[in-house]
């Protein structure tokens, strides 16, 4: 890959935010543990606010890693997310007045340029499914079920006298972890508050399973996909009016490049090879692992609502069966392909290709029309129409 200022900096600016999270994580567990070594600034700041910063400081590394991750692939909203961040750690680490947080505040400062400039970079929108929402939506619902059920007969509870008591019993309960630090009383009295605690129990325990479930399934499914070159079932699921492009070749590159290129076109890649699968799969390009000329990879990938079918590898034969099993599946769809030896263009035409182009001839035609004097613009201009491609 070309390193261009604009790839160097984005990666610099993603490998900093990676860099700030994991002080972020170390200094607040120093200074929860009491290990971190005072500096300049201690005497100005009291113990419980450096020990409550040390606290927040390491759910803000926890957080900061979320939205490197989130940069990583490219989402706007890890641009924001690590934007007001990176400010925030900036202030723990002063406030923490440790020796180990002076970098930690060095490293959120340089940060700040290198994530601005490359405000523009990181595009990509993220769009919940409803399914995640609804997920999110119960689980924020039930936690705030128990948090207040569990305040308001405070009464009935020992060890609850606030808010963030409640809200603590809340989370235990739910995770079933139950300490047995806050139980509801005892008698008849409490019989409310011990009916709720099962109600809550009931309602967060399944909120909480229905929402890991919902919120970590796509990425963990994702993550798999990717790494074993496999389109996710959500992509899938989403092709339509698409462009397929059958095996995977040198030919292929420049398409792809052309068909990224335009906005709006979807398009996706059928090819055998794991390997380039993967390397597709890294590039974020839609890509199942499969044989073009089978009928079932083409079916999954709704070869019937495609606009578009591409066959343009460096194996003619390869290319042929491609395409019947197309033409078979999809009388209709447009079929071009790109012919590597020239005496092959009637037999991909006769397998059901719509238009057949040799880039040799084609590369011919306008390596000597700039040999006579024309630019490269004026000999490509009407190509198609004065030349016969198919010769």
């Amino acid at each position: 890959m070309e390193l261009t200022r604009d790839w160097v900096t984005v990666r610099a600016s993603i490998l900093l935010t990676f860099a700030v999270a994991v002080l972020s994580i170390l200094a607040g567990l120093a200074q929860i543990g009491g290990v971190g070594v005072s500096g300049p600034l201690a005497p100005l700041v009291p113990d419980f606010i450096r020990q409550t910063v040390g606290f927040t400081g390491t759910i803000t590394g926890f957080s900061m890693l979320g939205s490197g991750f989130a940069l990583k692939n490219g989402y706007r909203v890890g641009w924001y997310s690590t934007a007001v961040l990176l400010p925030l750690t900036a202030i723990q680490g002063l406030m923490q007045a440790s020796v180990l947080s002076f970098p930690l505040v060095a490293l959120s400062v340089v940060s700040v340029p290198a994530l601005a400039y490359n405000r523009r970079r990181f595009d990509r929108k993220f769009s919940p499914s409803p399914t995640q929402l609804a997920a999110g939506a119960a689980l924020v619902t039930a936690v705030s079920y128990g948090t207040v059920g569990t305040y308001a007969l405070r009464d009935q509870f020992n060890g609850v006298e606030t808010i963030v008591d409640a809200f603590y019993f809340t989370v235990v309960t739910a995770s079933t972890v139950g300490y047995g630090d806050v139980i509801p009383a005892t008698g008849p009295e409490s019989d409310i508050a011990q009916l709720f605690v099962l109600s809550s129990l009931v309602m967060n325990v399944a909120a909480f399973a229905v929402a890991l479930g919902v919120l970590l399934t796509p990425a963990i499914e994702a993550q798999l996909s990717k790494a074993l070159g496999k389109m996710t079932d959500r992509q899938i699921d989403l092709l339509d009016d698409h462009v397929l492009v059958l095996g995977y070749g040198d030919l292929t590159e420049p398409i792809l490049e052309e068909l990224a290129a335009r906005d709006g076109v979807e398009y996706a890649v059928v090819t055998p090879d794991e390997t380039a699968a993967r390397r597709l799969a890294e590039r974020d390009i839609p890509v199942f692992t499969a044989d073009p000329s089978d009928v079932d990879p083409l079916e999954r990938v709704n070869l019937a609502g495609a606009r578009a079918v591409v066959a343009a590898t460096e194996d003619d034969a390869r290319d042929a069966l491609a395409i019947l099993t197309a033409r078979q599946l999809n009388p209709d769809v447009r079929i071009v392909a790109a012919v590597t030896q020239r005496e092959n263009v009637d037999k991909l035409r006769r397998a059901g290709a719509d238009q057949v182009i040799s880039p040799t001839t084609l590369g011919g035609h306008i390596i000597v029309d700039c040999a006579f004097g024309a630019d490269s613009k004026e000999a490509t201009e009407g190509i198609l129409d004065d030349i016969d491609l198919e010769d």
